[in-house]
């Protein structure tokens, strides 16, 4: 059996869930758009945090993001998390406060998130005028 690799850790013991994302080709009510990554995103207001990603053609994104579901899970250092692994989504600000990387293991894309926000301010603030939300309307 292949060792958890640590620096994946929140502290020397675990690491936390954030959340799902699931590409579909359905469009939903609470989607909203982000022109930066040509793609459509419901806002993860569940239980469960899962996400619906609705892409267009000419979207940037790796296609293991665009084609699989992925989980999220919130690391204290996301330099170290990512090390030795195969990224996929570069680490980036999405917007103030949250920086993000995709990488890829054993064929399925895992998201690591290293932030300063709530949940609250993750998921309730509609984030416009921002990397990945641009427009300010």
């Amino acid at each position: 059996m292949q060792k958890i690799n640590q620096s994946l850790s929140m502290d020397k013991n675990k690491f936390e869930y954030h959340h799902m994302g699931i590409p579909t080709t359905k469009r939903r009510a609470d989607e909203r758009y982000s022109s930066t990554f040509k793609m459509y995103t419901t806002k993860g207001h569940n239980s469960f945090r899962i996400q619906y990603h609705r892409f267009e053609v000419g979207c940037p994104l790796h296609p293991l993001i665009q084609s699989k579901p992925h989980v999220a899970f919130k690391v204290y250092n996301l330099d170290k998390a990512i090390k030795g692994h195969k990224v996929i989504l570069e680490p980036y600000s999405p917007f103030n406060g949250f920086k993000v990387a995709m990488i890829e293991v054993e064929g399925a894309p895992v998201e690591l998130i290293e932030t300063s926000l709530t949940e609250e301010q993750i998921w309730n603030d509609d984030h416009k005028g921002s990397h990945v939300y641009p427009e300010k309307e």
